[in-house]
């Protein structure tokens, strides 16, 4: 089968490590690119066609790829590498490009339980002193350097034809934790959002330098009647939401360039996209961002036709095309049925998206999809 232009798909690389079929069986899917995670966050994952094993639990954030100790000389965060699969990513990498696929190398940035963790002074701290350990702030120096240095590390391994950078911006209260327990009550975006601003000491003496030094207590003053039962909502005056929203949307977008530059010091040659949303105040896995020229986008579109996804498509489409990049921007689409992929749908829902602006896919996730689940990707590509 011919490969289709643009059209990827994700994988760990412990589905490939091991499993001498994979590369080819990707291949067959039509598929001419893979998304290859090189740095990625605590997991429980099923591989169900590997020949050895068929359940991988990742215990912390961790690499895919042996470290240089001398690259982190002088950083307090450091990296570690999975021992679950030590150099899984360096062993699948060239093994999937002999088999003409493309490999991008995944990397998830902000979105560290192990760091956070160890280093709760760098993680994101809400309004009531509460730590998100999942979470590192982007307004710490230590965090930007961390991300700066993996960035360019991952950009350095060898046999990637390109990098993706998920978690690159702001991350917050909501997080796919295991055993979560945080349904009791429902917030709505506006108490999300006073919920995701973070108050360590670096976030702290930024709302000082801006005139906010009581930002804290009307955060806290807002979210207590939520708690309570009494609101169903919480929000600041519109004046203090402005200004708190355009002062993350320009920390990110600093922490956008910072990250994508020292990647491009390394790679210059490659596309950067980032994982990403429309929306700049968009927190979590994808976080906001205004295109600038100098990435690709990645958007999440589902599994099913959703015509928010399309409008959200069609707009960054719009804003990438005034910041006149040649970045690509590409649309992830669910393609496992048992996490809500519409199967039969597919094709359509595809096309759709094509004709909005996409000018490549991403299926999510070939490593864990069914054998019914890639017979409907082959057909997308047949």
């Amino acid at each position: 089968m011919s490969p289709a232009a643009g059209l990827g798909v994700n994988l760990y690389p412990w589905d490939v490590a091991g499993d001498p079929q994979c590369p080819d069986r990707i291949a067959g899917l039509g598929a001419d690119r893979v998304t290859l995670a090189a740095a990625y966050h605590t997991v429980r994952a099923l591989s169900p066609r590997h020949p050895q094993r068929k359940v991988v639990t990742a215990g912390h954030s961790a690499l895919y790829y042996r470290p240089d100790p001398a690259h982190w000389s002088g950083s307090l965060l450091q990296p570690a590498e999975a021992s679950w699969a030590a150099g899984a990513f360096t062993e699948a990498a060239p093994r999937l490009r002999e088999a003409g696929l493309k490999v991008y190398a995944w990397t998830i940035l902000t979105h560290n339980q192990r760091l956070g963790t160890l280093h709760p002074e760098h993680s994101v701290v809400n309004a009531f002193g509460d730590p998100y350990p999942w979470a590192l702030c982007l307004n710490s120096p230590e965090v930007r350097g961390y991300c700066a240095l993996l960035a360019a590390e991952v950009a350095a391994q060898p046999d990637i034809d390109g990098i993706e950078l998920e978690s690159c911006g702001w991350y917050g209260y909501d997080h796919l934790h295991a055993h979560d327990k945080t349904g009791g009550v429902a917030f709505d975006q506006g108490t999300k959002f006073l919920l995701n601003l973070c108050f360590c000491a670096a976030c702290e003496a930024w709302y000082t330098s801006a005139g906010l030094d009581g930002l804290r207590e009307s955060v806290r003053g807002a979210l207590e009647p939520v708690f309570r039962g009494d609101a169903a909502s919480a929000a600041l005056d519109a004046r203090t939401m402005d200004t708190v929203g355009y002062m993350r949307i320009q920390a990110a977008a600093r922490f956008q360039v910072e990250v994508v530059s020292a990647a491009r010091q390394v790679r210059p040659d490659v596309p950067i996209l980032l994982h990403t949303s429309p929306d700049p105040l968009a927190v979590g896995a994808n976080p906001g961002s205004v295109p600038d020229g100098s990435f690709g986008a990645v958007l999440q579109c589902g599994g099913a036709r959703s015509q928010d996804a399309l409008t959200q498509l069609r707009a960054y489409a719009d804003a990438m095309a005034k910041s006149a990049t040649a970045q690509p921007l590409a649309a992830t689409v669910n393609i496992v049925a048992g996490m809500g992929s519409d199967r039969d749908g597919l094709g359509a829902w595809v096309a759709e998206l094509r004709s909005a602006g996409a000018e490549e896919l991403r299926l999510y996730h070939a490593g864990l999809a069914s054998a019914a689940d890639l017979e409907a990707v082959r057909a997308l590509a047949g």
